[in-house]
């Protein structure tokens, strides 16, 4: 399943836009705090397709019967673009247990590249739920290796990705691969750019939220 969460206009599609804007995505602050904003409302949405389960809690006055999560799920994000958007899945699902992934396109003199993964560290995976998030669904390749490497270590019995901006290009790539994963992301569009980058979509993320890196 594929969520377009700016199908039907929301905050979400004001958020994408200011992503976007070259006069306000200078802004490092907002940036970050937009991407974090558009965590938190997947982490709304994605809720609502998550078990729940009927418990009864004591107040002061009584007892009241409550639909509450039956597990939370594991958060895991692609460093280092990704940590604003997990920070607001983080701030919904607050009891998450959390996975961290070193994966970056390796640059080669003739422009291609190669995606490295160096560092995975993560909690116990098998049969739970996982949400990845990475904020830029490109040609899909640095998901797909990473839920490679998840599966490696633990077989997850459901997996989503959240992204602020994906391509049609990265969605068919990662689907064909991990067909039952479900991708929820803020903006869709259609067009990559020799390098990988999507078009329109909004620069490097990574770059723009903490600063320009040296190209390894």
């Amino acid at each position: 399943m594929i969520v377009n969460l700016s199908q039907q206009h929301s905050l979400i599609s004001n958020w994408v836009g200011e992503l976007r804007d070259v006069t306000i995505q200078s802004d490092r602050m907002r940036f970050r705090r937009n991407l974090e904003r558009i965590g938190e409302v997947a982490a709304y949405e994605i809720s609502k397709v998550l078990p729940f389960e009927e418990k009864e809690i004591q107040t002061p006055l009584g007892t009241a019967v409550h639909k509450v999560l039956k597990e939370y799920p594991v958060l895991a994000t692609i460093l280092r673009a990704g940590l604003p958007l997990h920070q607001g899945l983080l701030n919904y699902f607050d009891q998450s247990d959390n996975a961290f992934i070193s994966a970056y396109r390796k640059h080669h003199k003739d422009g291609s590249f190669d995606i490295s993964l160096d560092y995975v560290s993560c909690p116990e995976l098998e049969n739970r739920i996982v949400i990845i998030s990475d904020p830029m669904l490109a040609t899909g390749s640095s998901l797909v290796k990473t839920i490679h490497f998840l599966k490696d270590e633990g077989q997850p019995r459901e997996i989503h990705i959240v992204a602020a901006i994906a391509c049609t290009v990265g969605i068919e790539y990662v689907k064909r691969e991990e067909p039952s994963v479900t991708i929820w992301c803020g903006d869709i569009d259609d067009e990559l750019t020799a390098k990988g980058y999507i078009v329109p979509g909004l620069g490097d993320a990574g770059d723009l939220a903490y600063g320009p890196k040296m190209q390894m």
